[in-house]
This record gives C-alpha cells, structure tokens and sequence, in this order.
C-alpha cells in the first residue's frame, strides 16, 4: 500500500510539473539557437539644410526617435541676419533583421533601409559588415540585404498557416538599439487587414514591439521563424499592447522576386471592390455575407475581358474562397501576371464560372471628373433630390443613364448619401435594375413595402460603392 501511495505521489507531482512547464514556457532553448542568426542594423542617409532657422534633428517627424530627441535634445537656433548656409548633416535609424541564409542574405523591413545611404549590420559576436540592399518592396514592407559574409548562422523558417490563435511567439531584435533584447507573448489574430496594407494578411500579437525592433523575427515555440514584426498600433509612439508581423511566406515569396529579378510582379483584374454586409447579402439574395462586391470593372481590363460586371459578388478565385473582401487582393496579387485563373461570381441569384487572364499591376494615377450641374426637381420616397444628366454629361461620366442626386433628406442622409453621387442601379431581391430615368426610378421605388431594405449603386468620382438605405418609408415623401 505504502508502494501505490509513493507512487501516485510522484506521479502527481511529474504532471503538476508538466502542467507549470505548459503554463509557463521555458524560451531559454530558443533563444540560445536562434539568437545568433539576429542582427542589428543601422542606416545613414545624408540630408541637406538650408541653414535657416533651427538645426533640424537628425531624424524626420515620422521616425519614433524623433520625439525622444525632441524631448531630450535642444537645437541651436541659426544667428538673427545671417546668410543662409547650405549644410549637410547625417539621419541616422536603427532597425533589426536576420540572417535567411549562411552566405549572407538578411531579411529587414522596407521602412528600415529604403531611404539610406549606407546599411550596417552588426552581428551578436559585434563584427561589423557593410550591406548591399538588394531590393525593397514598400507594399508589403520587405527589404532584402546582402552581407560579404560566410558559414553564417541562419534562421529555419516555419508555416505561418499552422499558427493558431493564443499560441506563445517569441520577438528578438534591438529596440533602441538594445542588441539581441527578446520579448515574447501570444498571436492575437490572424489574416488582419490594415488600411493601405491590401496585400499582407498581418499576424497580429501581444508581443512588446518598439522602435528598433522593426525587421526583426518573430518565433513560433518550435524556433521557426513565422514572421517579420513590422508594425505597432501606438498613440504615444510605444508598444500598447498590439504588434503586427508579416507572415513568413508572404515575405520569402517577395525576397525570392527581388533575388531573380529585382522587382516585385503582382497580378490584377481590374476591379473596384466592396465588402459584403449584412443587409447587401439580403439585397443580392446571397445566403450569408461573404465575398467581394464589384462596384466598378475597368473598361479593357482583364476582369472586363472575362466577362465580369459591376454588381457580380466574387466568392472564389483560383480556387480559394474570398470570405472577407480584403482576401481578395491578396489572392490575386499574388497570381503570376499572364496566367489563366478561374474564378467564381455571384450575379442575379446563381453562381457563374469565369475565367480571367491575370494582368500585372501598374503604377496607377486615377483622375478626377467635374461634377455636372443639374436642376432641382421635387424630392422622392427616399427623401432625394435627383435629376437626369444630360447627353453631354453621360459622356463626360462614361455612363449611360444615371441620376444625380442634388440634395440628400431623412434616412438616406443617414446611408452616407451625399450630393453629387450618381445612382446608377437599384438592387434588391437579387435583381440589378439600372436607373436611367426619375420616373423610372420612383416607380421602382413605390413597389417596396413600408421597412424594406434598398441598395443602390452610387458613382462618387472615379469610384463606385453600394450604399443600403434601411427601412424604406411610407410611400409618401419625407
């Protein structure tokens, strides 16, 4: 009996051991390895003053050292009268990266070397090394460098796709220039998308990520590198507790195109796209909201070739399914320009099958039209004041049909309405209803019941958006 009950009790403590090593992981191991293959980095680029006024800081406003100067640092005010003298001073930044392969390729935020003039990398046992930037992609903020350098320690790369939400991440990397400082939390989210960030599905973390840390890798417990810690969400321009990283593989497929080619080639259609909500699902008979919206094709565009239209929900392409319509840019950017993708649409309450050749995006500068003039008519069920356009101005527009909106009143001054918008189609049950006329148009809208729903497709300069009015009115005006 004695035997059984030291027996249970060092089985028990054996497991009270495992659950505290679970609860409270050991990163010790990690960092020993791994440490080795994170450097430093820090970049120079020569700036000239004018030598007016006060010495500029050696920074510009947007750097995160820029406050710390400004708090710290007095500048010398220029003498009263005196000529002014061009000078030269040098910004200097700090930032992180790692080492991709033993014979020298490092991998490092675009933000962190695009604008130097010289790069230095510094390893863990301090030998210095100067750096060649091989390329940069600003989309998704990836910089690939080179070293002269031999038999280095290297990093091994994980799957970000086997992440999973809670899971413990480790961050090495030198904020404020502390070499080789670690960190280390949970992966909060997935997939996130940041504004002017459409081709990168972000790794959103708890890890503390500052000023200096940029480039640096984040680590799964295996010690696999799953990301680059790019960016933090900060009101005092410190870690307040959310970090993103950019996910291995997005970034390993940019340093490759910059390797072979020394650029970055993304695909695209040619289209205008909007999220799917709630109430657009109801109004385009989909079962549940998913997909991506085409408020606008481009006329000529590979999506236009393929038969695509405005009003069409793109529910998969090339196989995967857009569930959000920020996925959408990321699938297609990261088609192979020329290649034949299928792709599949939603449109007047059944799936179509399409094929499209994927074209490569260009440097885009979209233009701006007048808004034409009109005369007022009398205000309609939705509380509208709309008018035709004229011939002139359908030409202008390069639309057919169309009615101005010249003044916006009850709930649809709540549905973001605003004068000047164009209503081009009216959608509901499915159906997409192009307005070419006010009598037409009020028609349409004297056959919904009181509390229905309306959707509209509206042009509002060079782009296109659908706008839900919910809760139509009694059929008497506002």
């Amino acid at each position: 009996m004695k035997q059984i009950l030291t027996a249970f009790f060092f089985a028990f403590l054996s497991l009270t051991a495992q659950a505290q090593s679970k609860g409270l992981p050991d990163f010790t191991e990690l960092v020993e390895k791994q440490g080795p293959a994170v450097v430093n980095i820090s970049t120079t680029q020569v700036i000239r003053s004018n030598g007016q006024g006060l010495q500029p800081f050696p920074f510009d406003e947007n750097d995160p050292m820029y406050d710390f100067f400004r708090r710290f640092i007095p500048r010398q005010p220029g003498v009263p009268g005196a000529p002014a003298v061009p000078r030269e001073f040098q910004s200097r930044s700090l930032g992180s990266g790692f080492i991709i392969s033993a014979d020298g390729f490092i991998l490092t935020n675009a933000h962190v070397v695009e604008s130097a003039d010289e790069v230095l990398v510094r390893l863990t046992d301090k030998r210095e090394f100067k750096a060649k930037v091989v390329g940069f992609d600003k989309r998704t903020d990836v910089a690939l460098i080179k070293i002269d350098a031999a038999n280095l320690p290297a990093v091994h790369l994980g799957d970000p796709a086997t992440l999973k939400v809670g899971e413990w991440v480790v961050a090495i990397g030198s904020p404020f220039g502390f070499d080789n400082s670690v960190t280390a939390g949970i992966v909060s989210a997935k997939g996130r998308a940041l504004p002017q960030e459409n081709f990168v599905p972000f790794i959103q973390t708890d890890v503390a990520i500052n000023p200096g840390n940029s480039g640096g890798p984040l680590f799964n417990m295996k010690g696999e590198v799953v990301g680059i810690n790019s960016q933090i969400y900060s009101r005092s321009g410190g870690f307040m507790g959310i970090s993103f990283a950019i996910p291995i593989d997005v970034a390993m497929d940019i340093q490759n195109q910059l390797k072979t080619s020394g650029k970055v080639s993304r695909g695209r259609i040619g289209v205008v796209i909007q999220e799917v909500t709630k109430e657009l699902a109801e109004s385009f008979g989909l079962a549940k909201a998913q997909g991506a919206i085409v408020n606008a094709v481009e006329r000529g565009g590979p999506a236009d070739k393929a038969g695509v239209e405005a009003g069409d929900v793109i529910l998969k392409f090339d196989g995967k399914p857009v569930v959000s319509s920020s996925d959408l840019p990321r699938i297609v950017g990261a088609s192979k320009p020329g290649s034949k993708i299928a792709m599949q649409v939603w449109r007047k309450g059944a799936t179509r099958e399409l094929s499209v050749v994927v074209g490569e995006t260009p440097d885009e500068k979209p233009a701006v039209s007048k808004s034409p003039k009109s005369v007022e008519p009398a205000v309609n069920r939705l509380g509208l004041v709309v008018s035709e356009l004229s011939r002139e101005q359908q030409r202008e527009l390069k639309i057919n049909g169309g009615l101005l909106i010249d003044e916006v009143r009850g709930n649809s001054a709540r549905a973001d309405l605003r004068s000047g918008d164009i209503i081009l189609a009216l959608i509901a049950r499915g159906e997409n209803i192009e307005i070419k006329s006010v009598d037409q148009f009020n028609k349409l809208l004297g056959q919904f019941d009181k509390g229905a729903n309306i959707t509209l497709l509206i042009k509002r300069g060079e782009l296109q958006t659908f706008v839900t009015i919910k809760g139509l009115p009694d059929k008497k005006a506002d």
